[in-house]
């Protein structure tokens, strides 16, 4: 998933240590015993988290003392023990040889509520370590054991668990939902407010993702009832702030992220403030308040240096990058733009980290199971088989020497095809880069599919075109060289601009730039960012000016023009593929573009209506098109910028 933050609901469930004997016939001393296993195990759990090392040697006393009275319930909890103990070390293959047979020892008295518990404790060893389908298996397993019992927390744990490895994928987000849901009114009959808390998160996270931002409010709010103001409440206020955000509701997003903020500050939750602080500085960026924004996001920085966040300073540097470009200070930006690089490559190379540790995981457990199956084999040998050692020695040499050859030889083979698929692969991945280059991905992807784009019909799509006036003049006073090169940098930065606010480029025609929104795919507020991304080009080309202005050269003056209406897409040619767009709607922004003035942006009524409530506009005439008729033009002057309030305490949320 994007955007969504899972948060991973694992229980190790094992937190109820009375235990009493099997059997009623028990003798006075057993009976003693047995209350000596209870408290043993009641010290094993007390240092699980602090000190495991402690709770293994209290375990294994346990262990121990069962095993003398033939107490099979305290066995399987005392390896229980053992195997939860090393999991909070995290050695996993040691916790998984305790748990299958702690697992065994439930299996051997029918102890239902047992074997449910360690087959979800299994499934949480493999989810660590992303063998997602192994932890389903057992997480499935589990919850079939606790139906059978009606044991609410049995069945919670798998449930939860069975969702947030379903919440892992963007194709099963709706099966997250079934078992999130089948889990949250158990939580809440169980009165269990961190697993009803945690449930909610998730859904609503889930809900976000599907961009459904009613019921993502209401399950995040849900979620707030439940953590109050705990430590886990900041997460909470976060994910609501990034609704609001998205909703473009600034006062009610500050608000979100302030109340996390002031929240993780009184705990000294330094991730949780750092995520405050990030989602602010964001905040700040969507109401172009670059200043302010660079506040909250190097206190963020700080902050998150402190801890070795590296997931959030790579995070806060993108948007460092961007607040400083966009005030023009391009030397801060191209720094930040370098350590969120550096940064990322550092996540890159801990999730190869993460794989290299799976595969020790594999070859720990393999190995593990050998020894096993080792010393359960019989060990005594006949007559025969003495008389016969000699032989089988020599000829377990020169078998282990053939396997060792035909291993290099297998070796060699498997180096030579992982060269060659490498080799392959790129070639692919610079082939599929090329075609995303010339198409949208979306056309590209059925393209290469069906060997054909289809042409499509849209409904509303905004196209801007920009033009420079007096263009052949100029280009006639510099060589070719310098006016190609002079044209690539203002077509570079245009198309970042269109990139970064989610608009297609269709092409340029000489020293003309045309592009659209609304297409391959439609989205909601393409005409607002179309004429967001027309003021960044006269902003880029004013300072562009400047620079030239000082050099002593001629300045570019530009006219830009945006209609909205419906257009018809599609790939023409059949060896030089471009996409491109046709209508009446193309040639009408074409005349808005040619009837502007330079330094100004000329929109139509058409695109007037859709952003008179959040940009100042002036009426400045009429123009024929034919086919059309008269059509009125406006000039965009300023973004209406809202009224925030910055110190408000939260009013969106209810006790």
């Amino acid at each position: 998933m994007n955007l969504i933050k899972i948060f991973l609901f694992i229980f190790l469930t094992g937190n109820s240590f009375l235990v009493f004997s099997q059997s009623k016939n028990s003798a006075d001393t057993a009976g003693a015993d047995t209350d000596v296993v209870n408290s043993l195990l009641s010290l094993s759990r007390d240092n699980f988290g602090t000190n495991p090392d402690s709770a293994i040697v209290y375990s294994l006393q346990a262990l121990e003392v069962a095993k003398k009275i033939n107490f099979k319930k305290g066995e399987a909890l005392a390896l229980k023990n053992i195997g939860i103990a090393n999991y909070y070390q995290g050695n996993y293959v040691d916790a998984l040889d305790s748990y299958q047979k702690s697992l065994s020892a439930f299996q051997s008295i029918n102890d239902l509520n047992g074997i449910s518990n360690i087959q979800n404790n299994i499934g949480a060893i493999y989810m660590n370590q992303g063998d997602n389908v192994k932890a389903l298996e057992y997480f499935l397993k589990s919850l079939d054991v606790a139906e059978k019992t009606g044991d609410k927390l049995r069945i919670v744990t798998p449930t939860a668990n069975i969702g947030a490895i379903y919440s892992r994928n963007d194709s099963t987000l709706d099966l997250a939902l079934v078992y999130d849901f089948k889990a949250l009114p158990i939580a809440e009959a169980l009165k269990d407010n961190d697993a009803i808390g945690t449930i909610s998160v998730n859904i609503g996270e889930i809900y976000f993702t599907k961009k459904n931002d009613s019921l993502a409010l209401k399950y995040l709010k849900k979620s707030l009832d439940a953590f109050g103001n705990s430590e886990n409440s900041p997460g909470s206020y976060n994910a609501i702030g990034k609704v609001y955000l998205r909703q473009k509701k600034y006062d009610l997003a500050l608000q979100s992220h302030r109340r996390a903020y002031d929240i993780a500050k009184k705990l000294d939750g330094k991730l949780d403030i750092v995520q405050s602080l990030q989602w602010l500085g964001k905040a700040y960026m969507e109401l172009n308040n670059y200043e302010t924004a660079l506040d909250y996001l190097k206190q963020a920085e700080t902050i998150a240096l402190e801890i070795n966040a590296p997931l959030e300073l790579m995070t806060v540097d993108s948007a460092m990058a961007a607040s400083y470009a966009k005030i023009n200070d391009y030397e801060n930006a191209h720094a930040y733009e370098v350590k969120y690089s550096a940064y990322k490559d550092t996540l890159y190379n801990n999730e190869k980290d993460k794989k290299l540790a799976k595969l020790q995981f594999d070859f720990d457990l393999q190995k593990k199971e050998g020894q096993i199956t080792l010393l359960t084999k019989d060990k005594q040998l006949t007559d025969l088989e003495l008389q016969k050692e000699k032989f089988a020695r020599n000829a377990l040499i020169i078998g282990l020497a053939m396997a060792f050859m035909l291993a290099i030889i297998i070796y060699r083979n498997y180096r030579t095809k992982v060269k060659t698929n490498k080799i392959l692969d790129r070639q692919k991945v610079e082939i599929e880069n090329l075609l995303l280059n010339i198409l949208p991905s979306e056309v590209a992807t059925e393209l290469q599919v069906t060997g054909h784009a289809t042409p499509r019909n849209y409904e509303s799509v905004s196209v801007l075109f920009t033009d420079f006036k007096g263009f052949t003049a100029l280009a006639d006073r510099m060589t070719p060289a310098e006016v190609v090169h002079e044209l690539n940098t203002c077509f570079v930065a245009f198309d970042k601009i269109t990139e970064d606010n989610n608009l297609e480029k269709i092409k340029t025609i000489g020293d003309s730039y045309m592009c659209a929104g609304g297409i391959p795919t439609y989205h909601e507020g393409h005409v607002l960012n179309m004429v967001k991304a027309s003021l960044e080009m006269l902003s880029f080309i004013e300072q562009y000016n400047k620079a030239r202005t000082e050099q002593g050269f001629d300045v570019w003056d530009i006219r830009i023009g945006i209609h909205v209406g419906p257009v018809v897409a599609g790939v023409v040619g059949m060896k030089k593929y471009a996409y491109d767009i046709w209508g009446s709607t193309v040639n009408i922004a074409s005349r808005m573009e040619s009837n502007g003035l330079p330094g100004k942006v000329n929109i139509s009524a058409d695109t007037y209506e859709h952003i008179k409530n959040d940009y100042h506009c002036t009426h400045r005439g009429k123009i024929h098109a034919k086919n059309v008729g008269e059509i009125d033009m406006f000039f965009v002057t300023e973004k209406i910028v809202p009224a925030v309030s910055l110190h408000e305490e939260p009013s969106i949320y209810n006790d």
